[in-house]
């Protein structure tokens, strides 16, 4: 079970204050509700939070470590409450801020209510009130579906950032009394999957054998959103110049470039120093829209090529693969992510070389993100 926000807070009041009585005076609760509070807190956690006793006093270690996480959460999410309205921060609870994400992200009470196993007026109910309490409405209905408003964009985007910072603090707690919990999600672009990840999680998974690893793929603008929101921890793969937002940053790994690869019976397979003109009759496969390799790869072939009606766009090596091997197209891919096929002889690299197709591929992190050790641990490998 997830802690409440008024549990939390509550905690947060007793590290700054030192007592329950006065921890309780100030999150504006009977001093037995602290006391339970807390209680409930240490309980789900399994770990003693705060010294008990007469002489004792202040966090734990566990304590001042829990304490420094879901500050940081809390702070964020109450930035963000209180630009929808300062009563917020008192009275939202964790389940009308999961209602509001679910409603957000399905457009649709219904929808929202399924995905998230609830009952339709529950979650209709949670975001109502969440809305009177704000004095405000947070969606535009229409018909059956719901459009949220700019606040209710930002405030969802925000909550799910701090519960997925407050799992983190529970995973950190757990670390600390020795025991493995938590996950790694890795968003992962093409080039990544085949050469650094498998070693990585290979590596990764002999020093710890059970923690789970998720593996994420899709368009980078999906990724980046996904680690933006605490969805994704890491983003590996091939970096854009300039960053495309201010909240992330980048570590390069290694280079890359760009290999022309054709099936080994192909017309132009073997044949030395292939020109641009050589290739202009021929289909191609190609990398997406938006991607680094697809405009390394029009910079070197011209806007003429660009513009074929005969091309496909895929970042897909296997797609590419079985394409190749029944067809005359010629697939522009990275090298390394095409260096197997090439070595086995599946795929025949065209004599051509693409000036001006290195490209860094590397990490991209949230500026912000404070790692688990697990996560620190696959981080470094």
């Amino acid at each position: 079970m997830k802690p409440g926000l008024r549990h939390l807070r509550v905690f947060l009041a007793l590290l700054d204050c030192g007592t329950v009585t006065e921890a309780a005076r100030q999150c504006n609760v009977s001093q037995p509700a602290a006391s339970q509070a807390i209680g409930r807190l240490e309980a789900e956690a399994g770990v003693m939070l705060i010294h008990h006793g007469r002489d004792a006093k202040g966090p734990t270690e566990a304590g001042e470590l829990y304490g420094d996480r879901v500050r940081r959460a809390l702070a964020r999410l109450d930035a963000a409450l209180v630009a929808v309205a300062p009563r917020l921060v008192l009275t939202a609870t964790r389940a009308q801020l999961t209602a509001l994400i679910g409603v957000r992200d399905a457009a649709n009470f219904t929808l929202a209510a399924k995905r998230l196993g609830l009952a339709q007026p529950t979650v209709h109910r949670a975001v109502t009130q969440l809305e009177s309490e704000a004095g405000r409405p947070l969606f535009q209905r229409n018909g059956r579906w719901v459009q949220p408003g700019r606040q209710a964009r930002l405030l969802a985007d925000a909550a799910r950032l701090s519960f997925s910072e407050l799992d983190q603090a529970a995973v950190a707690l757990a670390e600390h009394a020795g025991r493995e919990a938590g996950e790694i999600v890795v968003g992962a672009m093409p080039l990544s999957r085949s050469v650094v990840l498998p070693r990585a999680i290979a590596e990764f998974r002999a020093l710890r054998p059970n923690l789970p690893i998720r593996v994420m793929d899709g368009p980078y603008d999906d990724l980046l959103a996904g680690l933006r929101r605490g969805e994704v921890d890491i983003l590996i793969g091939a970096m854009r110049n300039p960053v495309p937002v201010s909240d992330v940053s980048q570590q390069s790994l290694f280079q890359d470039d760009l290999v022309l690869v054709v099936r080994p019976d192909h017309a132009l397979a073997g044949v030395k120093d292939v020109k641009i003109e050589d290739m202009a009759h021929y289909p191609w496969v190609v990398p997406r829209r938006d991607t680094p390799a697809r405009a390394q790869f029009e910079r070197f072939l011209g806007e003429d090529f660009a513009s074929r009606p005969a091309i496909i766009e895929s970042s897909s090596l296997i797609l590419m693969r079985e394409l190749l091997m029944v067809t005359d197209h010629i697939g522009c891919i990275s090298r390394l992510q095409a260096s197997a096929e090439i070595a086995l002889g599946v795929l025949t690299p065209l004599d051509l070389r693409l000036p001006g197709s290195s490209r860094d591929i590397g990490l991209t992190l949230r500026d912000d993100w404070l790692p688990t050790g697990a996560q620190a641990q696959f981080l470094d490998i």
